[in-house]
């Protein structure tokens, strides 16, 4: 049951929604107060009371029932204390009911969500600084299909530019097909490496005309350059196997080449075309903005040109209810740009089209800079921290079977928790120490905990069920909140583009079960206490598995 929401049903306020005060419902951080709270501050000016007032008045229409035990106003808050017996019971009952669709929801039905993510350059390994749009878009997408909507995760590669041309050019004067073969991506980037570093006028010359062919149709360019895309796919799936990731398109910019035109085509006829310097531009200087560059004075496209036909490609091919775009916010720019020049066209549904921003990834020694030769591939990062992983479970617990299988679940969990865990915006300094911490609030806590309850489930022998009327203890009630919690939380990620808020209810419910398995025997309890008890240690145990699931992390049984 969603107890915000039967709350929010019960309010009345003129001119306030129920989804408006359903919003506004509260976790108190004192449980003394109550279970929820709703806040009267905000509806002051509307109804022209003092919050205080308001919350007396509301009180009033709010009586007590079998679920609402208790009503009270305090200080503007309208506080609500719910039957601890009746929740418990309907918490545990639907969570042994649901399992691992507990917190799913049906509220996407009918609607397709696409989500933009990862987006790999062809012939480049995957760094570090990829981590973030690769784990942040596939929780997205996890989420949304929990929440019932129909998601297309979209790796948009970066396959269409001059950059092409000089590495066929590096590739004929310099590589070898076996060793390239061998190398793999590696061997294919050292090449475009050295092509920078090397290059004469004649080669930089030589590799214009070799992007010329590949965009001409010449058999040989585009055999070279589809040998390089198949060399990076094979080896990116690699790391998305390992991080649980997974697309449904991996349509890139190459494929938008022959969808150009007729955007191009459309700005012209709606009179936005502008022609700047030699270059076609939409002037935004009404919306504070600089032009948005669509093609060159030599007449090359751009970014935003080949982004305004994916977009208007994934309208008509998906009729999307929401596109979203996971890329770091050092690119607010050119989506705000080509988000407006799609509204100018008139495309109503540009409204649904989102950047979801994200801040940037760095080990502690410094940020990443490909310049300065201080790029950490990710799956450098990845292994050393599988590896050690298996080094702390081989001091934990050196008896401990299939380690490697449970190094490998904990240490991708680490890297990826590591990601998720602070609000997406924010900058990220990865600490290898940190993120593999058994302590704190990491993954690894989380995962230990599943194992901790796992263990107390396997050495009863027996599940556990919620007795009737049985009145749950102080620490024991803090879980069931925690638990009834899971689905709004789920809902709320979803709402507001945020996997943090699941990664951080996971590190709670497991800091409110520790507290009750430290203070409450469990397997030496007796009668209802340990029936309860059981089932509380199961509910808890599914839960964690549901949230960690979302965030594309796996959960060892033992630690």
């Amino acid at each position: 049951m969603d107890y915000k929401e039967y709350i929010a049903k019960r309010i009345l306020i003129s001119g306030v929604s129920e989804q408006q005060i359903y919003t506004s419902i509260e976790l108190p951080p004192n449980s003394d107060v109550g279970d929820y709270a709703l806040p009267c501050f905000k509806f002051a000016k509307i109804l022209r009371k003092s919050p205080a007032a308001i919350a007396e008045q509301l009180k009033e229409s709010v009586p007590s029932d079998e679920i609402i035990s208790e009503v009270s106003a305090v200080n503007g808050y309208l506080n609500f204390k719910i039957n601890k017996s009746g929740l418990a019971a309907r918490t545990l009952a639907e969570i042994s009911a649901m399992r691992g669709s507990y917190g799913s929801s049906d509220i996407g039905n009918g609607k397709t969500v696409c989500i933009d993510y990862s987006s790999v350059n062809v012939a480049k390994p995957f760094h570090i600084g990829h981590l973030s749009t690769t784990v942040l878009g596939s929780a997205l997408y996890k989420i949304h299909k929990f929440l019932g909507y129909n998601v297309v995760g979209i790796n948009h590669l970066g396959d269409y530019g001059t950059q092409f041309g000089k590495l066929i050019c590096a590739y004929k004067h310099w590589g070898d097909k076996g060793e390239v073969e061998k190398g793999g991506i590696h061997a294919v980037n050292e090449l475009y490496v050295r092509f920078n570093r090397e290059a004469t006028e004649d080669m930089q010359t030589e590799a214009r005309e070799y992007f010329r062919l590949i965009e001409s149709g010449d058999r040989e360019a585009n055999e070279i350059f589809e040998w390089f895309k198949s060399l990076t796919l094979e080896y990116v799936k690699k790391i998305y196997n390992r991080l649980g990731v997974t697309f449904d398109s991996y349509a890139g910019e190459r494929f938008y080449t022959d969808k150009m035109q007729p955007v191009i085509d459309e700005l012209r006829e709606k009179g936005l075309l502008k022609e700047s310097e030699g270059a076609q531009i939409v002037d935004l200087s009404d919306y504070n903005m600089p032009p948005c560059l669509i093609l060159r004075s030599d007449g090359a496209s751009l970014y935003a040109t080949r982004d305004l036909a994916a977009a208007i490609y994934r309208k008509n091919t998906y009729d999307f209810y929401k596109c979203l775009y996971v890329v770091a916010y050092q690119q607010n720019l050119h989506f705000q740009q080509v988000f407006k020049v799609l509204e100018l066209m008139g495309k109503s549904w540009a409204k649904d089209l989102v950047h979801v921003a994200y801040g940037m990834v760095s080990l502690e020694d410094g940020a990443m800079s490909t310049r300065a030769g201080k790029v950490v591939w990710l799956e450098e990062v990845i292994t050393r921290c599988v590896e050690k992983a298996r080094a702390i479970i081989e001091e934990k617990n050196p008896s401990l079977e299939n380690k490697d299988e449970i190094a490998e679940k904990v240490g991708v969990g680490a890297v990826i928790f590591g990601a998720l865990y602070n609000a997406k915006i924010k900058d990220i300094v990865f600490s290898y120490d940190k993120v593999l911490s058994f302590e704190g609030e990491t993954g690894v806590y989380v995962q230990y905990t599943c194992a901790r309850a796992n263990s107390v489930l396997l050495k009863s022998g027996e599940r556990g069920c919620c007795p009737q009327n049985y009145l749950p203890e102080a620490e024991e009630f803090e879980v069931v909140k925690a638990l009834a919690a899971f689905p709004d939380t789920v809902k709320e990620a979803a709402e507001k583009y945020e996997p943090c808020y699941i990664a951080r209810y996971a590190v709670d419910l497991a800091q409110k079960y520790n507290k009750f398995y430290i203070g409450y025997k469990i397997l030496t309890a007796e009668g209802d206490a340990k029936q309860f008890r059981l089932a509380l240690t199961e509910a808890t145990l599914q839960t964690l598995k549901n949230a960690l699931g979302l965030l594309g992390i796996g959960v060892p049984e033992k630690m």
